[in-house]
């Protein structure tokens, strides 16, 4: 498809959004957690916008942004990383990213760690179209800015998930063991 396409079938789709509702932070299920995690970049600020470096094949270079947490509770067993953009002209938020079994004693993951070629000490879940990793930023051209939040989640028992676990069963799981959460939205806008 050309840009010029793309940005016509964009512009077209440009009032058609997922929303913010099907966020997994937002699951019914998951909402009465406190959100007293911080969860920061130093690559962008809340709601700023992302470099291309951390943007998707094609685009950017794919290389996932470094994060940062802090206040991770007492008790905490394991962390569980997901990124999600509510704007993609979808009926449900395209799953950039599920990391799962993150450690309590990590404050933060570097720069191009969140895919498996980096063997990073945690797993992946299974996103979008079956990928695993980070998939970075590649929102339809003209399509408006999207925003892609960054969601940790903190649960007070280490979670028993099958190989490359899908969203759905990442959310079942954290349930009725979740202690608290944070989140951080980068934007990304292609014109």
């Amino acid at each position: 498809m050309t840009p010029a396409v793309e940005r016509m079938i964009g512009h077209w789709l440009r009032r058609v959004r997922a929303g913010d509702r099907h966020l997994a932070c937002n699951d019914p299920r998951l909402a009465d957690a406190p959100e007293t995690i911080s969860l920061s970049s130093p690559a962008f600020n809340e709601n700023g916008p992302m470099p291309r470096l951390y943007a998707g094949l094609g685009v950017g270079e794919n290389i996932s942004p470094p994060l940062e947490w802090s206040n991770v509770p007492l008790g905490t067993k394991e962390l569980v990383l997901i990124l999600q953009d509510p704007d993609a002209p979808l009926p449900r938020p395209v799953v950039h990213l599920i990391a799962i079994g993150i450690s309590p004693e990590m404050k933060g993951v570097p720069e191009g760690c969140l895919t498996p070629e980096e063997n990073p000490p945690f797993r992946f879940g299974r996103g979008f179209m079956g990928r695993v990793g980070y998939a970075g930023p590649r929102p339809v051209r003209g399509h408006g800015p999207h925003r892609y939040v960054f969601q940790i989640f903190a649960t007070r028992q280490q979670l028993d998930l099958p190989e490359k676990a899908n969203l759905e069963t990442v959310i079942a799981q954290m349930a009725d063991v979740l202690l608290a959460r944070g989140r951080l939205t980068g934007v990304y806008e292609r014109d």
